[in-house]
């Protein structure tokens, strides 16, 4: 059990049937009345925002959420199969089940599987990723504007915002959190 006065950001709990991640949290003890705190969860399942006060001492269940390292393989239709590094045994999870998370994930990287009692949920892919650019716009000499961007398709389809200088077949690191380019690989 997780009292509401122990929350942090990232702590999982069971509340109301759901699992909850704590995305923000903020103690308040105002100068009449009681201390509450006040949250923003993410529902882990759903991917669900909302906001909640608690009393500081609501107690709640803490959620265990597995995260297991496996490999993309490939894409049949609506089904995307992960192959476990260990046992070599093969997971199809459909396109419904993942939502964004594959737009930075080429075939053979590795990613997390995450999953609550048995039931996966979602994929977390590595913080950062290096992927070439298959289509832009071109460059041209003295387009040097501070912070100008133009949208770049990558590899895997996703399209990002990147720096005029970056060209086609060039490698860049990508920031799969934000999806922000970072710099040139």
């Amino acid at each position: 059990m997780i009292s509401a006065g122990e929350f942090r950001n990232g702590v999982t709990f069971e509340y109301e049937d759901n699992v909850y991640q704590v995305v923000e949290f903020q103690h308040v003890k105002p100068g009449k009345g009681a201390a509450f705190v006040r949250t923003k969860l993410r529902n882990v399942i759903t991917g669900g925002v909302v906001e909640k006060t608690f009393r500081p001492t609501e107690k709640m269940p803490k959620a265990h959420i597995e995260r297991k390292d496996m490999q993309y393989s490939y894409n049949d239709g609506d089904l995307y199969y992960f192959m476990d590094q260990d046992t070599f045994d093969m997971m199809p999870l459909n396109a419904e089940s993942l939502g964004d998370a594959l737009k930075f994930v080429k075939e053979n990287d590795v990613v997390k599987i995450l999953s609550y009692k048995g039931n996966v949920f979602g994929v977390e892919p590595p913080n950062f990723v290096e992927l070439k650019i298959i289509e832009t716009e071109p460059g041209f000499k003295g387009d040097t504007a501070t912070g100008a961007t133009k949208p770049a398709t990558l590899e895997t389809g996703a399209v990002i915002a990147v720096p005029l200088f970056i060209d086609n077949g060039e490698v860049v690191r990508v920031d799969t959190r934000t999806g922000e380019y970072m710099e040139r690989a």
